[in-house]
């Protein structure tokens, strides 16, 4: 997916395994198929996994987790995979990397499962506790500064999707999101990559919340952005009600999704299909709502 990326197999993981961290190393291992752009993760045993990755961007990802997401786990209402160790490079390896603990659920769609507006309902729960947390020494979201320092990048992106969207309405509807007053609230904690291939689903509902590589604070409207990278027409409204979302963080949720999307779409569509996919539903949303 990236020019830079480095070869990661499962034979690797066993030596660097076996050289830190050997009683865990006998323990099954498996490559967890994941449409994931940042790290390799595969699972360790029952109760385990190992996330590596791909990038040197995501060394940095996950630090941040390691930690950060101990502290507000116990806070947060869904499921999350809380990092126990953390590799260091080996191997011919050259990042850190972590072992956490594994959550268990699937990728579903919210129209698959079946009670769509409890999942809307469930997000909402996990966007307010998040935004609980002390933001005091934390770092900032990889989301969440003013959306008008994403014009350049989303307008390039924009420039490099003539064959794969309306870019007309697609600059229309970014236009109209930077309409939207700015947050002038204290930074606040959140996500801030609320995709699909992050969030899982058991029992027949949302479960977990996977991959915080992301998080820290800033505008919280951020989070607000997996109203159109997730959910529907029928669970938009759903969310905004129990999250309480005013006029003006709904327009910058919904600019988030853009440019998550945007900026997804061109780049990943030969190397990455279905993250392609999920950025091309994400587009549609939000020109459909605007």
């Amino acid at each position: 997916m990236h020019a830079n990326e480095v070869a990661i197999d499962t034979a690797l993981v066993r030596r660097l395994l076996a050289e830190q961290f050997p009683h865990l190393a006998d323990l099954r291992l498996e490559r967890v198929p994941s449409a994931g752009t940042v790290n390799a993760v595969y699972r360790l045993g029952d109760d385990l996994s190992v996330r590596l990755p791909r990038i040197d961007g995501g060394v940095d990802d996950l630090v941040r987790e390691y930690r950060w997401l101990p502290l507000l786990a116990s806070d947060l209402p869904l499921d999350v995979p809380v990092p126990l160790e953390m590799g260091r490079p080996a191997e011919g390896f050259p990042f850190q990397w972590a072992v956490c603990r594994w959550v268990r659920g699937e990728h579903v769609a919210v129209t698959d499962l079946p009670d769509p507006r409890a999942a809307a309902v469930d997000l909402a729960r996990f966007v307010a506790a998040i935004r609980r947390n002390d933001p005091a020494g934390a770092p900032p979201a990889y989301r969440g500064e003013p959306l008008a320092e994403r014009d350049d990048g989303v307008r390039s992106a924009i420039a490099q999707s003539h064959d794969l969207v309306d870019t007309r309405a697609v600059t229309a509807a970014w236009e109209a999101t930077l309409q939207a007053p700015e947050w002038d609230g204290p930074p606040t904690w959140s996500h801030s990559d609320l995709l699909p291939g992050n969030l899982l689903a058991a029992d027949r509902r949302l479960s977990a919340v996977i991959d915080f590589g992301c998080m820290g604070v800033g505008d919280p409207a951020c989070d607000v952005m997996v109203a159109w990278a997730y959910l529907d027409a029928d669970t938009r409204p759903v969310f905004r009600a129990e999250l309480d979302v005013d006029n003006a963080m709904w327009m910058r949720g919904r600019g988030w999704a853009l440019v998550f999307a945007i900026v997804a779409l061109p780049y990943y569509q030969h190397t990455n299909p279905e993250f392609a996919a999920v950025a091309r539903r994400a587009i549609g949303e939000v020109l459909a709502d605007s």
